[in-house]
């Protein structure tokens, strides 16, 4: 458990960075996840667009904290960019009522044992929350961050991840 927490706290320092070290998004797209209502989707059908996927799951209090931005981020350019919600999460029952707790008015998966593997296949090798790809419409990943998202994150990456 303090293993667990350190990360965390190192996570709410990181930084956003640049997917220099070639972060592919080829295992988001060959995922098949629960959505709330528990049923499996390919997420296959998200290629080709510009997404924000976020990481999260109900008991990381960082993972709360940046909703808003999030919301306000897609209220912004709906239609430009699709925001996925992936909960690391075993059930669906309770990822629901968290989300609609928050107003989570984006596509919201439950990972269930896929979640962490697939955090790790995405870059975040020390399994920390939150974490978030920035992925351009060619299924480039442009930006990534382990940690609270910030509007100011959110600018430094639209051009990059709006780019056509």
């Amino acid at each position: 458990m303090k293993k667990l927490f350190a990360v965390f706290v190192f996570s709410l320092f990181s930084g956003l960075t640049t997917a220099q070290e070639t972060t592919s998004s080829a295992p988001l797209f060959a995922a098949t996840l629960n959505d709330l209502r528990d049923k499996p989707v390919a997420l296959e059908q998200y290629r080709g667009k510009p997404l924000v996927v976020n990481f999260w799951a109900r008991w990381c209090g960082p993972c709360r904290a940046e909703i808003p931005e999030l919301l306000k981020f897609r209220a912004a350019h709906k239609g430009k960019v699709e925001i996925l919600g992936i909960g690391i999460e075993d059930n669906a029952e309770p990822a629901k009522d968290f989300a609609k707790a928050y107003d989570m008015n984006y596509p919201v998966f439950v990972a269930k044992d896929k979640g962490i593997p697939l955090m790790q296949a995405l870059g975040n090798t020390r399994g920390g929350l939150p974490y978030t790809l920035f992925i351009d419409r060619n299924g480039e990943v442009v930006q990534k961050k382990l940690g609270v998202l910030k509007k100011a994150d959110f600018d430094a990456v639209q051009e990059a991840l709006l780019k056509k």
